[in-house]
């Protein structure tokens, strides 16, 4: 459910950037959602097509770049893409690491007209 919050909170800064570029339709969106986010494109459009309904998104398309997830370890300072149940250091063996990418979610882009 949290998909819903932030699907909102995303949808408000869109409206208001359009609305400050004068635009009167909002083409398309493009958001960065990180592989760590935990949030669910399917959700996330779902929740944009209900939302958009009766503003100058309405009809807008929602495109997603996934940022994979990425760690640096704290002992030998390699940076690596974690693997889904593996998250030590290939470099040295190692399991003190530092989340570097992967826990993004924002709007990257906006097309209007």
């Amino acid at each position: 459910m949290h998909e819903l919050a932030i699907t909102q909170s995303m949808l408000d800064i869109v409206l208001e950037q359009a609305e400050r570029a004068g635009a009167e339709r909002i083409l398309s969106v493009k958001l960065s959602v990180g592989d760590l986010s935990g949030f669910v494109e399917e959700s996330v459009q779902f929740y944009f097509d209900f939302l958009v309904k009766d503003t100058i998104a309405e009809g807008a398309s929602v495109s997603f770049t996934r940022v994979p997830a990425k760690a640096r370890c704290r002992n030998c300072a390699r940076v690596f893409t974690l693997k889904e149940f593996d998250w030590s250091c290939p470099g040295c063996g190692r399991d003190s690491i530092e989340i570097t990418d992967g826990k993004e979610l924002f709007v990257e882009s906006i097309e209007v007209e």
